[in-house]
């Protein structure tokens, strides 16, 4: 394979620790460039000549890992914005990893007007992946560039189900007490990532175009994938943590000691989200079949307590008012067992517990969708008031 280019936008963990990582270690990539807005951490990457460290948690212990030869560019500095702009012209591959998708377009840094500055007159086939946490990032990528030039044929955006649990870990302390490597030499900052790399995208249609992220799983569908993550993982770890909390439990992995809550989760990973999925998306794929879900249920629920992740408790159950919402994983899930005539009474205690963390004053319904079912709010409020 031809050595090629890869453009990155975003330092984080999922930036650094998946596509950045995956791209230095295959060994296709002459070029690894990097989008970024925080003056320090530019800084600290070029003062040690273009490398970084990155702990990866495994089942054993956290393994260390250094990435080099990684160029560091301010988009809102004019020099530094010439040299993304001519990168981004001549990539092969380009990875999105931004808090949302709401940063596609924001303010001087805007990653939109960059790739469509880019991709005028670009000669060589590209494909970006959207690495946001959305169903639809691809898509709204796409129509951000377009609102500032037209795409070229041989570029395409590609959604991706990223179910790799990460953080960037701050507190001086924790660094210390797992020694973590600081993401360089005396940054207070540190990227933990477990090594799971199991990443689905969006199935390539540019003829005869070849990754060099050649571990990724390319599907024709994604959204059974996303809607497995979204119902069966991300539910499943927002019910440990709420479950977790109310035990006064501080780290994910306290609970694998906890047998009956273990196998409280896992019967409702199972006969709830999974029975649901299975009849919503049967024949789709492998994983929606009983034994294949069982297997994806199996390994989660040990990757979601592993200890050297050190996930806190407070993370996982931040934010109610999302993961409650009508769409999202805790009601998402209650709603797609319901249309599949199974009592999701696992996930109503999770979301019974949750609805004690709204601010005073706020109601579930008043989370939800004006133009939703009334009978169907009706049976979830019966649900979760029941289980309380």
């Amino acid at each position: 394979m031809a050595k090629r280019t890869f453009v990155g936008f975003g330092f984080g963990p999922i930036q650094s620790g998946l596509f950045l990582f995956e791209a230095f270690r295959s060994g296709n990539y002459e070029r690894l460039v990097v989008a970024e807005v925080m003056p320090d951490v530019i800084n600290a990457v070029r003062t040690g000549r273009g490398a970084y460290k990155l702990n990866i948690a495994t089942r054993t212990g956290i393994v260390v890992h250094e990435v080099t030869g990684v160029e560091m560019y301010n988009p809102t500095v004019p020099a530094d914005r010439a040299q993304l702009v001519a990168a981004i012209a001549d990539a092969d591959e380009l990875a999105t990893a931004l808090p949302s998708v709401d940063f596609f377009d924001r303010g001087s840094a805007s990653v939109a007007r960059l790739l469509a500055e880019g991709f005028t007159g670009k000669a060589r086939p590209a494909v970006v992946y959207a690495g946001e946490n959305h169903n639809h990032a691809a898509e709204i990528l796409a129509e951000a560039v377009r609102r500032y030039a037209a795409l070229p044929g041989h570029v395409q955006f590609l959604n991706t189900v990223i179910g790799k649990m990460s953080k960037v870990v701050t507190d001086a302390d924790e660094i210390q007490a797992q020694q973590l490597a600081p993401v360089t030499n005396g940054a207070t900052r540190a990227f933990l990532v477990e090594e799971f790399n199991r990443i689905l995208v969006t199935r390539i249609t540019l003829p005869g175009f070849e990754r060099g992220l050649g571990m990724f799983e390319e599907k024709t569908d994604l959204l059974p994938c996303e809607e497995a993550k979204l119902y069966g993982h991300n539910a499943t770890h927002a019910l440990l943590g709420y479950l977790a909390n109310e035990k006064g439990y501080r780290f994910m992995s306290d609970c694998a000691a906890d047998k009956e809550l273990m196998q409280f989760a896992r019967e409702a990973f199972l006969e709830e989200s999974g029975r649901a999925l299975i009849h919503k998306r049967g024949g789709f794929d492998r994983l929606f079949t009983l034994e294949g879900y069982r297997e994806y249920v199996d390994d989660l629920m040990e990757r979601m307590v592993n200890p050297f992740l050190r996930d806190a408790v407070d993370r996982v159950i931040r934010d109610p008012q999302r993961k409650l919402s009508w769409d999202d994983r805790l009601i998402g899930t209650m709603r797609l067992a319901l249309d599949a005539g199974i009592e999701p009474r696992r996930f109503a205690k999770a979301a019974a517990v949750a609805a004690k963390m709204l601010p005073a004053g706020q109601t579930l319904d008043s989370l939800w969708k004006e133009d939703s079912p009334a009978g169907r709010k009706a049976e979830l409020l019966r649900l979760i008031t029941s289980a309380s």
